[in-house]
């Protein structure tokens, strides 16, 4: 049986997270896994696992055992006929593009960071933009699950209700070692960029979220802002002369044309299109806000950053996300848009954080997981129709709370 190490000081990419796990273990197998994690569960461990390290807030956290799958990585297998991958846990979303490339199949859709870790995106409710597609975990159709006691407990398409409460689970149904992803044939995408004023990036919205498959943008209240998030000058194709109140926009589409690149212009495979390159400097809050309330809730949130907190100036993320089925998801049967906020490291955000909650709480909003939220249990009762049919069966899988932490227990509990 392996030995667990003595932990040492674990800390996320931003640094706003962190702890002091006992032992820690790297797995390089499931069967290793599944060995270590029924070892601490009669030892009466806390165990949690991290991925990337990409969260904000603290999924991962533990004084127990802590298990990184980064030795656990790597394609399983393709299926072309079924247009399905198989992945280890700890595969990286960029790895994953790349195999699918050289196999003739694309991911239907992904965010715009490529370097996290499957498992840890897709449990947390992670998601890319297009008003007609949904998160990344709703392409799961198969995941295999170590339980407390080591057994390894297999969810599929043949248990939907089994598989829609383990998609967005953040871990605490037991920890993911292989996913099997629905993809589709290779595509390429053809993205543009441009800058809008504020108000004409707003009688746009609808005809560009409506006519693209995929469309986003950033607000930025001051010039300093694009700088925050690494976003290009746009100037030369923008539609305004400001430089401050704009959106940096961007739309994709599927396109048969050849790959090519031009100023804020460029066709190639899509999973080398979605991603974007980000500085670890910010300190986020993202909630999905229902669709029919997106453009009221940017307003509100744009008027607070001009007013009252204007030090507060790293841009406002704006996408869409259709509903899906998942118990736990940002987007349970909810189309919605995701609108997302950040503070700067060492800067006290958290009563403009608290001004973004209640304005965007206001219309019953959920959050990411992995991004900072204000949530308690009884908010988790009321936003998500599945919350006690989900915590029952948590307590069916785990009866003792192995997997959970004082953060998870106070929602999930």
């Amino acid at each position: 049986m392996p030995d667990f190490e003595k932990g040492g000081l674990w800390r996320n990419w931003v640094g706003n997270q962190s702890c002091v796990p006992l032992y820690k273990a790297a797995p390089g197998s499931e069967a290793e896994l599944a060995e270590l994690i029924a070892k601490a569960h009669a030892q009466a461990l806390n165990i949690r696992c991290a991925g990337s390290g990409h969260s904000f807030t603290p999924v991962v956290a533990t004084g127990g055992l802590l298990l990184t799958l980064a030795n656990m990585t790597g394609i399983r297998a393709i299926d072309p006929d079924c247009q399905r991958v198989t992945v280890s846990a700890g595969t990286r979303i960029g790895t994953i593009g790349k195999a699918l490339k050289a196999a003739g199949l694309s991911l239907i859709n992904q965010g715009d960071i490529d370097t996290q870790a499957v498992a840890g995106a897709l449990c947390t409710g992670t998601h890319g933009t297009g008003a007609r597609l949904s998160n990344m975990a709703s392409q799961i159709v198969a995941m295999r699950l170590v339980q407390p006691d080591g057994s390894i407990l297999t969810v599929d398409e043949q248990n939907t209700d089994m598989l829609h409460a383990a998609r967005v689970a953040v871990g605490t149904l037991g920890v993911i070692s292989e996913i099997t992803l629905q993809a589709m044939p290779a595509y390429n995408l053809h993205e543009h960029l441009w800058r809008d004023d504020f108000e004409t990036c707003m009688d746009r919205y609808d005809e560009l979220a409506a006519n693209h498959r995929h469309f986003g943008f950033f607000w930025c209240p001051v010039p300093e802002s694009r700088h925050l998030y690494c976003l290009p000058d746009t100037a030369p194709v923008s539609s305004t002369n400001k430089i401050a109140d704009v959106c940096e926009m961007k739309v994709m589409d599927i396109t048969d044309a050849e790959p090519m690149e031009r100023d804020f212009e460029r066709i190639a495979y899509s999973s080398e299109i979605y991603p974007i390159e980000y500085v670890p400097n910010f300190h986020e809050l993202e909630y999905a806000v229902p669709v029919q309330h997106g453009k009221d809730a940017l307003r509100a949130v744009r008027e607070l950053m001009l007013t009252k907190h204007t030090n507060c100036i790293y841009p406002i993320e704006f996408r869409f996300t259709a509903g899906d089925p998942a118990w736990m998801s940002p987007f349970h049967h909810q189309d919605s848009v995701t609108l997302s906020v950040s503070g700067g490291p060492g800067i006290d955000y958290w009563d403009y954080l608290r001004d973004v909650d209640t304005i965007l709480r206001r219309c019953n909003s959920r959050p990411h997981w992995g991004k900072m939220h204000f949530l308690d249990a009884a908010d988790v009762t009321a936003l998500y129709p599945k919350a006690e049919q989900f915590r029952a069966l948590r307590r069916e899988r785990d009866p003792t709370g192995v997997f959970l932490n004082d953060h998870l227990r106070a929602l999930f509990g």
